[in-house]
């Protein structure tokens, strides 16, 4: 490097004051943060407005409760753990869920083929002590399996935007959504496929 090299860079290192610009803009992008995470709650229960109107709520929790139970569980919070910080029981949220659109791998996990019993409750509409009867399932279970299948086909009519409005929201925060992002897609799929069953086993003679 020659001398008159070195001194314009010097002089270049001076007048920026490297330290000072890199600090100013560390405080620039958690002022940025600081103001996106104060709208997330506003921006979630903007969405949870806009589904009450739409759907008609099973749920006894206030919005501002299903904000928290929304957040949660796209933190990966369990079902126990939504419902100790919104002061609620746990299938109290649960039914909060289904509302929500808002589904676990676990949900259909059934010890029946579920597939089967969408069918069932999509051409018959049979009450809640006959699936209860023909699948061998106690009737509480019929209940929350036939709410599952709702709150999916829900999700499904509408290309699951609720959920994807949410993760948005999340995501423009900073948070992750992958993992339940990946649990919206199986659900798609497994509704879908079931679907296509149907369709397959439809008359369409002429």
């Amino acid at each position: 490097m020659d001398e008159k090299t070195e001194e314009l860079r010097d002089i270049f290192l001076d007048v920026s004051d490297d330290g000072a610009v890199t600090e100013s803009q560390e405080a620039s992008r958690g002022s940025l943060a600081d103001t996106d995470e104060a709208g997330v709650a506003d921006r979630l229960g903007d969405v949870i407005a806009r589904m009450r109107e739409r759907y008609e709520f099973r749920t006894d929790l206030a919005d501002e409760a299903l904000t928290t139970a929304v957040r949660l569980f796209y933190e990966g919070a369990d079902d126990g753990t939504i419902a100790a910080q919104v002061g609620a029981d746990e299938p109290d949220v649960v039914e909060a869920r289904l509302d929500l659109h808002l589904l676990r791998d676990e949900d259909t996990e059934a010890p029946f083929d579920l597939a089967e019993f969408r069918r069932r409750v999509a051409n018959d509409d049979p009450s809640v002590a006959e699936l209860a009867a023909e699948f061998d399932i106690d009737e509480s279970w019929s209940a929350h399996y036939r709410r599952v299948v709702a709150a999916q086909d829900a999700a499904r009519r509408v290309s699951h935007r609720f959920q994807s409005e949410f993760e948005d929201v999340l995501t423009d925060a900073g948070l992750s959504t992958q993992h339940t992002a990946a649990l919206r897609d199986d659900g798609l799929d497994e509704a879908t496929e079931d679907i296509d069953s149907l369709d397959s086993g439809a008359d369409v003679s002429m």
